[in-house]
């Protein structure tokens, strides 16, 4: 898979992550097959253009804990996320170390790999996840 097919298959994927739902990037990564390329996939959302259509629901996307990203010292991308997040009824939280933080228990969204077809959840599989927490474990993949 090259580069531009990499990011079509995340854009496409994180498409399908209902509104009031977020997920993991490691899990984005498993669901277009490169369960080794959680990083690459944080990579690919940085290129989204606000003015792609159908839109992009980059902000869905966070670290397998829970944490929103800071993006480095001085940027207001973790803020901006958090915005978005909770324009949507998702609410974030601010931990004791001043991360931002959202439930991954209330919010997580893990379809098992092979259940998203062409970017939208099988109305019977996307019931099925809402409950699957078992991403929760999977705390090193971002």
């Amino acid at each position: 898979m090259d580069s531009a097919e990499f990011h079509a298959a995340v854009y496409d994927m994180v498409r399908a992550i209902p509104p009031l739902k977020v997920t993991s990037y490691g899990h984005i990564a498993k669901l277009i097959g490169m369960p080794a390329h959680s990083r690459h996939v944080g990579q690919a959302l940085k290129f989204v253009s606000p003015d792609v259509q159908p839109p992009i629901p980059w902000y869905r996307v966070i670290s397998a804990s829970g944490k929103i990203s800071s993006r480095g010292p001085g940027t207001t991308g973790a803020q901006r996320q958090r915005e978005e997040l909770e324009a949507e009824g998702v609410t974030v939280t601010i931990s004791q170390a001043g991360e931002l933080r959202v439930s991954m228990r209330e919010y997580g969204w893990f379809p098992a790999p092979g259940t998203i077809a062409g970017g939208v959840a099988p109305a019977a599989a996307a019931a099925e996840d809402e409950s699957d927490t078992s991403e929760l474990e999977d705390s090193d993949a971002e």
